[in-house]
Order: structure tokens, then C-alpha cells, then sequence
């Protein structure tokens, strides 16, 4: 009977030892699982977010994901091209030449105060054309720098024609100087037929030309404070004793300027059947200022400005990389 007990003892001291073992291992094992799986979990977390992170700067090199068939990114004080789409191709720059007709006008108009008359013939063929007008009257009296502001916010036709008739005597004498000045900055795919943009097969240029020229005319201080207002009230005149106010084509598309990082401080749309939806813009990022020019993106002005959209896409792209 003792020996029985002790027997049973022995065994079941045996088992004991034997279980806390097992115990231990199964804690051990069940520990190195639990540190393999953090482990890989933290690795796939990281890696993804390079991942994504990789995919979004190759994004922003390949212009990749836009609306724009063509499209070019600029570093602006550098000048150096940090990617591109089709920037070679011709297209139709649509109201981005009234870059080009603003710089003639800074340059070769020494008091930008001075009153120009608006005249009374250009106004039938713009009309003709459905050309988009400022808002100034035939005849009007209007203040160059209120007709230079004209150009570039709301786009208008008659500022354009004023401007060209007041500098060089004609339209086409005028075109004859835009020419003349794409060539001086090595625009090489660009022959302007006009100052406003309005079609015309003989009218063309690049997406990298324009930003050739935007960045050349941003070094103006004066094209520079015009390019980037949202808004302006011009002086008063006959026609409009009070003034009026025009607002930026651009800005009045964006509900928020801001982008990561920084924001869009202006631009200039451009429209044609022919040429899609055009945008040339000006931002600014972690303290570096970009240019950004798309062209022919699908839309007209009554769709989605898909233009806009495609540059607020890229500078929030930037900001993010």
C-alpha cells in the first residue's frame, strides 16, 4: 500500500515537472511568434509607406494621373525642367499668349498711368469671335495698367488689341514684335498670329516654351504683381464712373489657394475648342516658387475646370514628397 503511494507520487512529480516545461516552451514559442508578427507587421508598414511615398514623387516626375495631355514642371529659379509630358508637342496656347502680349506691354509702355483710348472698331470681330472681353466700353478711357490687369485676370480681348494698338500702330505689327521677343528667349516651337489667342492653325506653341516665357516674365516686378492678383477695380472713367472689378479666371475656380505645403499664387486659364483647357501657374512650396503649364485638357468652361484641378493635384504632390 506504501509503496503504491509512492510510486503514484514519483509519477505524478514527474508529470509536473513535465508540464512546467511544456508551459515554458509553449510561452516561449508563443513569444517568438508574437515578436516575428510585430516584426513583420512593422517592416510591411514601413515598406508601404516608402511605397506609396515612392509612388507619389514618380507621380509628380511622369506628370502621370492628369487631365492635361501635355504638361511641364519648373523649377523656377533654377530654370531646370523637373519633369514633363509631351512639352514638346505643338498646341494651341489659347489665352496663354496674353502672357507674351503682357510682357510687350510692360516693356515698351514707360507710364503704365497713362490714359489709352479703348477703340470702337476692334469691338465687331471680338464680338464675331465670342473672344471673352474685360468689361471695358468702346471708346473708354482706361488707365494702361487697369488694361494690363485686363489681360491677365479676366482675360480680356480688348485690352489685348488696345494694348497692341497703342505700342505698335496695329495688331500685326504688334505680332510681329511677340515673334520677334519668342525668338530672343529660344521659343523655338512658337509663331503667334495674333495677341489674344483666338484660333488660328498659324498660332501655336509648346508647353515648354510657355514656361520659358512665364519664368522670363515673372522676373518683372510689375508683370509679377499682376500675375498674381486674385482681383483688381480699375479707376474711374466716363463709362464707369465708380470703377469695376474683374477677378482672376484662375482663382475664381479654386475654393482655397492652399496646397501642401504652400499655394498657388497665380495664374493665367486659357480656352479653346482647338486647344482644351490651359493653365500657365506660379506656386510656391516649402519656400521654392514652381511654374506649372498644362494644356488641352478636356472640358469647356462649362465642365469641371480640369485644368486647375490637375495643378492643384501636382503642387499638392510636391508638397507631400
Amino acid at each position: 500500500m506504501d509503496k503504491r503511494r509512492t510510486t503514484v507520487r514519483k509519477m505524478t512529480g514527474r508529470q509536473r515537472r513535465r508540464q512546467r516545461r511544456r508551459r515554458r516552451m509553449l510561452a516561449a514559442a508563443m513569444l517568438s511568434v508574437i515578436l516575428i508578427s510585430f516584426t513583420a507587421f512593422f517592416v510591411l508598414g514601413q515598406g508601404k509607406g516608402e511605397t506609396v511615398s515612392r509612388t507619389e514623387q514618380k507621380d509628380v516626375e511622369n506628370l502621370n494621373g492628369l487631365n492635361s495631355r501635355n504638361a511641364v514642371l519648373m523649377d523656377l529659379e533654377a530654370g531646370e525642367i523637373l519633369a514633363d509630358k509631351g512639352a514638346d508637342e505643338k498646341v494651341y496656347p489659347a489665352s496663354l499668349t496674353k502672357i507674351m502680349t503682357a510682357v510687350l506691354a510692360v516693356e515698351n509702355i514707360p507710364d503704365l498711368q497713362e490714359s489709352i483710348t479703348v477703340p470702337d472698331g476692334i469691338f465687331p470681330g471680338l464680338y464675331a469671335e465670342g473672344a471673352s472681353l474685360a468689361g471695358f466700353c468702346p471708346g473708354e478711357e482706361a488707365v494702361g495698367m487697369d488694361l494690363l490687369y485686363g489681360v491677365l485676370l479676366p482675360s480680356g480681348a480688348e485690352c489685348c488689341l488696345t494694348l497692341a494698338g497703342r505700342i505698335a500702330g496695329s495688331e500685326e505689327a504688334f505680332v510681329d514684335m511677340m515673334n520677334e521677343k519668342a525668338g530672343e528667349l529660344g521659343m523655338d516651337g512658337t509663331h503667334f498670329t495674333n495677341s489674344t489667342g483666338l484660333q488660328d492653325e498659324n498660332h501655336y506653341s509648346t508647353v515648354r516654351d510657355i514656361s520659358t516665357l512665364l519664368r522670363y516674365a515673372l522676373e518683372n516686378e510689375t508683370f509679377r504683381q499682376v500675375f498674381t492678383s486674385s482681383r483688381h477695380s480699375t479707376s474711374p472713367s466716363a463709362c464707369h464712373p465708380e470703377g469695376f472689378t474683374f477677378v482672376s479666371t484662375m482663382f475664381q475656380e479654386m475654393s482655397s489657394a492652399q496646397v501642401n505645403g504652400g499655394e498657388i499664387l497665380g495664374g493665367k486659364t486659357g480656352y479653346t475648342k482647338e486647344a482644351g483647357l490651359c493653365l500657365a501657374s506660379l506656386a510656391v512650396i516649402d519656400g521654392k516658387e514652381y511654374i506649372l503649364v498644362t494644356a488641352h485638357a478636356n472640358g469647356n468652361h462649362e465642365t469641371k475646370q480640369y485644368h486647375v484641378q490637375d495643378a492643384v493635384k501636382v503642387y499638392d504632390q510636391i508638397g507631400k514628397s
